[in-house]
């Protein structure tokens, strides 16, 4: 597929801004990285502590996408075949997804799906693939496609970021911190309607799948779907809370979860049950 003409930026600025990626020391270089792709409208703040929660010797990588933080000059993406060869390209550059790095993705809603496309990127390079794929809060990709928030104007967008749980506990409609997140969260959900997936083979890669018990948009059955997506094994995990279950407290057993797999051994990954 052609690339859309856009200003390439640099490598860096994809894992740049304070207190985000890893520190230089802070972590062995040739231990597990686990990079992070967020939600749509999101930012990588909510990445913030996950370096701490996860414990030494491991690098978090949160991305960091056009139209935020230090890239809010730039236009965010609606094509996901651009973003995710350009994230992939970013991720390769930058030394990330180097073989014997370990990598390890995870994506939560949008960021699932993007995590998705960039391990099939990945993995269709070459020996340096992710070694787990960890998704959450997403239907899986053959059930993408839809308007999903692309037509809605913006007082229902409003609505919509409400009704989902997404504004911070001091925010509100109308807010201009939620002014200032619209363009995006348009951009990005434009992007999740555009989203076709197209048929190849599977992902080597064992995934875990995680579902909200309160979460309308990404049903159990919705998740177990990624099934399809590895010829590994999958593990279909469900916690208490809604959509924006990664902003609170629910989000520790998915914490333990990829910490318990980042701190495996290669000996205690064999062999790859399917259950």
């Amino acid at each position: 597929m052609p690339r859309t003409e856009r200003p390439q930026a640099p490598a860096h600025a994809w894992f740049t801004g304070p207190g985000f990626g890893p520190a230089p020391g802070a972590a062995d270089p040739a231990g597990p990285r686990l990079v992070c792709f967020g939600y749509a409208g999101g930012t990588p703040s909510v990445f913030r502590d996950w370096a701490d929660r996860l414990g030494p010797g491991v690098t978090v990588v949160p991305v960091l996408l056009p139209g935020r933080g230090l890239r809010s000059d730039e236009a965010p993406y609606t094509e996901m075949a651009d973003l995710a060869r350009d994230a992939t390209d970013a991720l390769v550059a930058a030394g990330h997804v180097a073989p014997g790095t370990g990598t390890v993705l995870f994506g939560h809603s949008m960021g699932a799906l993007l995590a998705y496309e960039v391990a099939c990127a990945l993995r269709d390079r070459g020996p340096a693939g992710p070694r787990h794929l960890f998704v959450s809060g997403s239907r899986a990709p053959h059930l993408y496609g839809g308007p999903d928030g692309e037509d809605l104007g913006d007082d229902a967008l409003r609505h919509l970021v409400r009704d989902l749980g997404a504004l911070r506990p001091d925010d509100r409609v109308g807010s201009a911190y939620l002014e200032r997140r619209l363009p995006v969260l348009r951009a990005d959900l434009t992007l999740c309607a555009r989203y076709r997936w197209r048929p190849r083979r599977p992902l080597g890669c064992p995934m875990t799948a995680f579902s909200a018990t309160d979460d309308p948009i990404a049903l159990p059955a919705q998740v177990e779907a990624w099934r399809v997506c590895t010829s590994a094994s999958l593990v279909h995990r469900r916690v208490r809370g809604g959509h924006f279950f990664l902003n609170g407290p629910a989000r520790l057993p998915l914490l333990r979860e990829l910490r318990a797999e980042l701190t495996r051994t290669a000996e205690e990954r064999e062999p790859s049950w399917t259950y």
